[in-house]
């Protein structure tokens, strides 16, 4: 695997650099610090988006044909390490990396003229229906309905652990059109308006205080025909693209790095409590210098995925391992800055946002304050997209043969 770069790239990268010194808002900057959560609020990163779209750089993981950038795998990675390293919230997920890859992949025509430049825009806000109370790792044992009447869908069930479900105006979501075949084969994909008549949306507040996730309750939701990708039946396969994507559709080291590098930082101002820096203490640099080896090792395994990727294969269950691996490391890093502020890291400020004119004080500095927040809504990173569970699952039978 060769990763230098060359002139192009390098130029590229430059680009890159300085579009993100001149165009990334401090406020935007300082309201992805102070967000706890993984997904920020749309009012941070519905404005970065509009920024990149004005540029063109939205889609950069999208193809040049359904208005993407047409960036090589590499030239995505380095935009995702600069945005990174730049400070830059994350990109709303759900409707820019998960549903597009399936709607240029599997839907009509018409849902991608529709579809697309809509979540490009932001006129569209999408959120994922997949999980349903007993039905979230065992996902195929779900239970949603949806029968054909006509030339629309009636759909009735609930999903639950919706993310930003009270924000979005647009549910992708798998339902059961058929409960008379294997269970994975009667499961068909489905794009719902959350405006429909018969469509609630409850909160559920997580132990850090945040309004991140929610129930969605479906009762006789009529929804038109031609709202469903793909063939019916064939949304378990859709599902595991999808999931694929969720897994491994960005690189997670960079994002890591950054946040190490901030409490390496933020450790030299930091008593140790016998009269020098916190960062001079041999078990914290023990600590830390394990957490730097274990993000640059998930590093290069990036980038063989994408160096894999850039030769016309598909990052496979690969992405299985950098979602395990990034998600205990996320709760690795995430206990170093609680325990790097000692008792001020125990704050458990629950008002939100954090950021703003209105955000409550904080003890000691913000990052402080937001510590064991980010500390409690990291525990999700071993459940959502897949339990560490099921990666050691599909590691074992797809890439150890066990």
């Amino acid at each position: 695997m060769d990763i230098e770069l060359s002139p192009e790239d390098q130029a590229f990268r430059e680009e890159v650099r300085d579009f993100l010194r001149q165009n990334l808002p401090h406020e935007v900057r300082a309201g992805a610090a102070a967000t706890p959560s993984v997904f920020v609020e749309p009012d941070i990163g519905q404005a970065w988006n509009a920024v990149l779209n004005e540029k063109g750089w939205l889609g950069y993981q999208w193809p040049a044909e359904h208005g993407g950038t047409g960036w090589t795998p590499l030239r995505r990675y380095l935009f995702e390490k600069e945005c990174a390293a730049a400070g830059a919230p994350n990109l709303t997920v759900l409707g820019l990396k998960l549903l597009a890859p399936v709607i240029w992949t599997f839907g009509t025509e018409a849902q991608k003229a529709q579809v697309l430049p809509r979540i490009l825009s932001g006129e569209d806000y999408w959120c994922q229906g997949f999980s349903e109370p007993g039905a979230g790792s065992d996902l195929a044992s779900l239970k949603t309905r949806a029968i054909l009447q006509g030339d629309h869908y009636v759909v009735t069930g609930s999903k639950i652990w919706t993310t930003h479900a009270h924000h979005a105006n647009r549910m992708f979501t798998l339902v059961r059109t058929n409960t008379e075949v294997k269970k994975q084969a009667g499961i068909s994909f489905l794009l719902i308006d959350l405006a429909s008549p018969g469509v609630s949306v409850r909160p559920i507040l997580t132990n850090a205080g945040d309004h991140e996730v929610n129930q969605v309750f479906l009762e006789d939701v009529k929804v038109p025909a031609g709202n469903l990708v793909g063939a019916e039946g064939e949304g378990w396969t859709i599902a595991k693209f999808l999931l694929e994507n969720e897994r491994g559709g960005s690189c997670h080291a960079p994002k890591l790095a950054y946040d190490l590098d901030q409490i390496e930082a933020a450790a030299r101002e930091e008593s140790d409590g016998r009269g020098g820096a916190l960062c001079d203490d041999v078990d914290w640099r023990r600590r830390v210098a394990g957490a730097r080896l274990s993000v640059n090792a998930l590093d290069m395994i990036e980038l063989r995925i994408v160096s894999e990727i850039a030769r016309g294969r598909k990052p496979g269950p690969q992405t299985s391992l950098t979602k395990l691996l990034a998600s205990n490391l996320r709760q690795e890093i995430d206990l170093l800055a609680v325990d790097l502020y000692g008792p001020a890291g125990l704050q458990l400020e629950t008002t939100r946002p954090l950021y703003g004119d209105n955000a409550p004080p904080g003890i000691h500095s913000k990052a402080a304050q937001v510590a064991s927040a980010r500390y409690l809504n990291s525990r999700a990173w071993t459940i959502f997209g897949g339990t560490n569970e099921v990666q050691s699952t599909i590691i074992a039978k797809s890439v150890l043969g066990l």
